[in-house]
């Protein structure tokens, strides 16, 4: 009750605070540079990306330099791999789930998801987002028959340059809550996999918006998710 009073008298400050970060935190754009495409050798794989700014390679200038490059190029050497990005800057999950009805039905080997910064920003709970998150991977399974699904924590907000305290500490705080009920719930799923990269995230490895990814942190998550990938699929 008292907590909840305090984020209630703390509220105002909050949304100040927010409107600071939009006005003043360098806009970025979405990195260039094809969205899909077919590379390497052995074994074919059809892979998925879906997300929000981060999938969307903002922090770089080129999709080469971003999430969708270094898992592609991470893979290359083991598999003929044909992949896909669909994302968006602003992504949240239940944007997500009613975007995927526009795409093809087809059939995808695994399906990486980017989703959860831009939900927290929402007047939304822990237990509602990963009953989200639940509602779109069973979409993921039914629409495309995939596999593999690999999602990603949250990242630590609470050490994102751009966020003035405290908002960087209920943001970070309410990151950790949404992370904590979603290991939760993959941990019972066979065909879900969770990234963790919080441990290795410092503020010298962002992009100069303070907020975005920059390529080292880009090319430490394309490499987990590609030793995931490869322990999963590799004869």
């Amino acid at each position: 009750m008292i907590h909840q009073l305090a984020l209630l008298l703390m509220a105002p400050v909050f949304v100040a605070q927010g409107e600071y970060v939009k006005r003043s935190t360098p806009k970025l754009e979405e990195a260039m540079g094809p969205r899909s495409g077919t590379c390497g050798k052995g074994k074919k794989l059809r892979l998925l990306l879906l997300g929000d700014s981060a999938a969307a390679g903002v922090g770089v200038q080129y999709q080469s330099q971003a999430l969708s490059g270094h898992l592609a190029n991470e893979l290359s050497d083991y598999f003929r791999l044909k992949w896909h990005l669909v994302a968006k800057s602003g992504m949240t999950t239940r944007a997500m789930s009613q975007q995927l009805v526009y795409h093809p039905r087809e059939p995808y080997d695994i399906v990486v998801l980017s989703l959860g910064v831009n939900d927290i920003a929402q007047p939304i709970s822990s237990m509602k987002w990963v009953e989200q998150q639940k509602m779109l991977v069973n979409q993921l399974r039914h629409r495309f028959s995939c596999k593999q699904i690999i999602l990603t924590k949250i990242p630590p907000i609470e050490r994102f340059p751009a966020l003035p305290s405290p908002l960087r500490w209920y943001m970070g705080n309410k990151a950790k809550s949404f992370n904590q009920r979603l290991t939760y719930w993959v941990n019972k799923e066979h065909d879900c996999d969770l990234i963790d990269l919080n441990h290795k995230l410092e503020p010298h490895h962002m992009a100069i918006d303070g907020f975005h990814p920059g390529e080292a942190v880009y090319q430490c998550w394309g490499e987990a998710i590609a030793s995931v990938i490869k322990a999963r699929w590799r004869d």
